[in-house]
């Protein structure tokens, strides 16, 4: 840190300067982006200042009316926006100008590529406000003043390494952004281009955005009038988007609106705008997302609707109208019965607040629903987005589990494409006739559920099997009990009861075989002592020797290795050992005079059905010598 007269000069924080350079060097396909980054902001400086002022009326000092002013000078080659609103003072200027003071920040670099055209699209995902400045201009000025201060400051960079800082005299509150423009970027020094870059982009914003109106030139025979104070005229249509009726926006209008409230520089999927008029009266205009912001997964993530009351702005996060799975939802809830005043802490007591929690919760999932059925393919690409954190839904959302689960889409032996993903609905329509269970089997991946010993005897039979391989699946179906009636059965968990899809038949041959093969699973329990809960004969196997079945209410190895992987106590449970009495290996086991050889045998085959189950060894070199043993007999 340098002082000079006043000045001092501080170094930006270290992902900024990464930032910087990217805007600054990126090929950036839409550079007036900056003004609607610019005009967003001094938007949402004037909110705080009008829901300050509610309490504090004094900070709007003697000018109450909000506006934002763009002004330009083309012989300077430069730009200014400036808004009488909150403003800022030295601190805030160092923490908000110097610091990217947004989550996801490291998420956010840790996906720049060093390719130019695939970073800038991720500029605009994660949204950054203030620095797009830096993709227009050469160097940045910023004055500012905190409403009910007396300093100001003057912030300046080049958008390098630092920037400087100084204190100076300012009559007015709020903050001026002057962009010293680069020699390419002179054609925003004109005021015909910014008023259609601001009805393009910013005609929504609730406050006036003023310019100052431009003679046509004095006519002959008059001289100019320069002397007197210039004429500023409303460029936008500075009414609420929100408070307008649904078929006088056009689509362009809801796009772009998205974009200012979310700093996302795509389009979203999807929105509904509506009004409730009755016991309670609301607006809201809610979104859906394209993409999915860097830190979806991190649930303390800046969340919620923006909160108007009778117009006013109230807060930025009111994550109280959204349950935490539908966090990604973006939008603008705007109420006339609640108070003006109200907190985040009388948010969380106020029925009413319920009462629009669960209004507007059914209105997303009534959005997604009719995505899934007319646009499934506008539904695949949500789900391949947001389909991990729907999955949250049917634990937290008991009102919703049901239409939640209607949502959700999984992979199964039907079609196990993972991009083909199923869902319940499509599920229950092609169960077998007497089939009364959905079934599934979760893994650590996809390929180890597809290839489990566990699906033979359903492929066998031909019954669907639900392949579940997420990190959040076997929570989910520890809350999803049941769907249209059907309860869930884990096939890889308890005694596979098949119901009426065992015929007679079949379990004659299973008891038979259980009475036949009793010596058999005595044996192998000594063997395997304190290692199982059980042995006993399997009737859902078909290839394979045998497997391992966990107990019907012990924990699956998933979500063990989750809770290890989180540092937390697993309760100890021991397997089922189910043996197949039909494979050839296991009758070689049963024909096998010699103990020591019998017990070696009996151990690789319980080791082989631990590995294909997804588990560990805890002794792998004594199962590698068992192994090795056993094939050196077989050469001799």
């Amino acid at each position: 840190m340098t002082v000079e007269a006043g000045k001092e000069t501080l170094g930006f924080q270290t992902e900024v300067k990464q930032l910087l350079h990217l805007m600054i060097h990126s090929l950036y396909s839409h550079p007036e982006i900056f003004l609607r980054e610019l005009v967003s902001n001094a938007s949402d400086a004037s909110d705080k200042l009008r829901f300050k002022a509610l309490k504090q009326p004094e900070l709007l000092e003697s000018d109450p009316e909000l506006q934002i002013r763009i002004g330009f000078d083309k012989e300077a080659k430069t730009v200014t926006i400036s808004d009488n609103g909150i403003g800022m003072n030295r601190a805030d200027v160092v923490e908000h100008l110097g610091t990217i003071a947004k989550s996801g920040t490291s998420e956010f670099l840790q996906q720049l590529s060093g390719d130019q055209k695939k970073d800038s699209h991720l500029i605009g995902q994660f949204g950054v406000g203030f620095y797009s400045a830096f993709i227009v201009a050469d160097r940045v000025t910023v004055e500012t003043r905190k409403a009910g201060e007396a300093e100001a400051v003057r912030w300046e960079s080049e958008g390098t390494g630092e920037f400087t800082i100084e204190a100076i005299e300012k009559a007015s509150r709020g903050t001026a952004i002057t962009l010293h423009l680069k020699s390419d970027q002179e054609e925003f020094a004109d005021g015909w281009r910014l008023r259609n870059i601001i009805r393009k982009y910013s005609d929504h914003i609730s406050m006036p955005i003023l310019m100052e109106k431009e003679s046509m030139g004095a006519e002959e025979g008059e001289e100019e009038k320069k002397d007197e104070a210039p004429e500023w005229e409303t460029v936008n249509t500075a009414k609420a988007l929100w408070t307008r009726s649904r078929s006088d926006v056009k689509e362009e209008e809801y796009k772009e609106f998205y974009k200012h409230i979310s700093h996302d520089f795509a389009d979203p999927l999807k929105w509904s705008h509506n009004r409730v008029e009755g016991k309670l009266e609301y607006s809201s205009l809610l979104y859906i997302p394209a993409k999915a912001p860097f830190d979806l997964y991190n649930r303390d993530m800046q969340k919620g609707l923006k909160l108007y009351v009778q117009r006013v702005f109230i807060m930025d996060d009111a994550e109280q109208f959204m349950p935490m799975y539908l966090r990604f939802i973006k939008g603008v809830v705007d109420s006339n019965d609640l108070s003006l005043n109200i907190s985040r802490e009388i948010l969380q007591q106020d029925p009413q607040v319920e009462s629009m929690k669960s209004a507007l919760t059914k209105r997303v999932l009534d959005m997604l629903e009719k995505m899934a059925k007319k646009e499934p393919e506008q539904y695949a690409s949500f789900w391949a987005e947001f389909g991990q954190v729907l999955k949250e839904g049917p634990a937290e959302d008991f009102s919703n589990r049901e239409k939640v689960a209607g949502l959700l889409r999984f992979a199964t032996t039907h079609d196990d494409v993972v991009t083909q993903a199923q869902s319940l609905t499509d599920y229950v329509s092609r169960m077998k006739e007497g089939q009364e269970k959905i079934y599934y089997i979760c893994a650590d991946n996809h390929t180890a559920a597809k290839s489990s010993p566990h699906l033979e005897v359903f492929r066998k039979k031909g019954i669907e099997v639900l392949l579940l391989s997420d990190r959040i699946d076997e929570w989910l179906m520890s809350h999803l009990t049941e769907f249209d009636g059907k309860q869930f059965e884990d096939v890889g968990r308890g005694d596979l009861d098949l119901g009426k899809l065992n015929d007679e038949d079949d379990k004659k041959a299973q008891e038979e075989s259980a009475k036949a093969n009793e010596d058999l699973v005595k044996r192998i329990q000594n063997v395997l002592g304190d290692d199982v809960d059980e042995v006993r004969v399997t009737h859902r196997l078909t290839d394979s020797p045998a497997c391992l079945v966990a107990g019907q209410n012990d924990m699956g190895m998933q979500m063990k290795r989750i809770l290890q992987a989180a540092g937390q106590d697993v309760p100890e449970s021991k397997p089922v050992f189910e043996i197949n009495p039909e494979h050839p290996l296991v009758i070689k086991l049963d024909n096998e005079p010699d103990e020591d050889r019998f017990a070696d045998l009996t151990r690789v085959v319980f080791d082989q059905a631990n590995l294909a189950a997804g588990g560990q060894l805890e002794d792998p070199a004594s199962y590698v010598q068992r192994l090795n043993k056993l094939l050196l007999e077989l050469s001799h």
